[in-house]
């Protein structure tokens, strides 16, 4: 289910990290629903190399399995797979929903809403599964939002780690582009094209 299709070892030549959008989350914006801890949201993004520390986790309310957590992103980006290691003991969630761009998602709108795609998921206690998007429905992701209506049968669920994997634009969001404006332009400071050997930018 990995979404790298090199022929070479790809835990050698690390392209789970370099695919990896972590360093592209806006953390501060990361909020969960339901977590039985305030905050603990954001401890379930942490580097690929880090997936297997399972100090930290984000878990439900007892006696309430449900989550929703919302994803915001520093720079839009296009998402080719997720990957989700949950807890033991039948905490590991078993149904992904993801929504796009919106940051109203809440229980009643998970219900009532179609999501842009979902998973059946496996449980998946080494990593070693990831899921892949429809990914031409995973492009300009500004904000992700992933909806756990389920797991395996725990009073709670438990979410140790979350990995996005993408490519992300290299422009980042809520840039103001402030244009100068030459009261009498000069020609000398001005090079066509042709003189200086660079494309034409109409």
């Amino acid at each position: 289910m990995g979404s790298c299709t090199h022929q070479h070892d790809c835990e050698e030549h690390a392209c789970a990290a370099d695919w990896s959008l972590f360093k592209n989350i806006e953390m501060s914006g990361v909020r969960a629903l339901n977590e039985a801890i305030d905050g603990s949201a954001k401890s379930v993004f942490k580097p690929w190399e880090n997936r297997l520390d399972f100090s930290t986790a984000l878990e439900s309310n007892d006696d309430d399995p449900e989550l929703i957590l919302f994803i915001p992103f520093t720079t839009d980006v296009k998402i080719k797979s997720i990957s989700i290691i949950g807890g033991s003991d039948g905490t590991s969630p078993s149904k992904m929903r993801a929504f796009m761009n919106r940051d109203d998602i809440d229980f009643s709108a998970a219900a009532d809403l179609l999501p842009i795609q979902e998973w059946e998921l496996a449980e998946n206690p080494h990593g070693e599964i990831e899921y892949l998007t429809k990914y031409a429905k995973f492009q300009g992701v500004a904000s992700l939002t992933l909806h756990f209506p389920r797991n395996f049968g725990a009073n709670a669920t438990c979410i140790h780690y979350i990995g996005l994997r993408g490519e992300a634009t290299q422009l980042k969001r809520d840039v103001v582009a402030t244009t100068v404006y030459e009261a009498i332009p000069n020609p000398s400071d001005h090079r066509l094209p042709s003189e200086s050997g660079a494309p034409q930018v109409l």
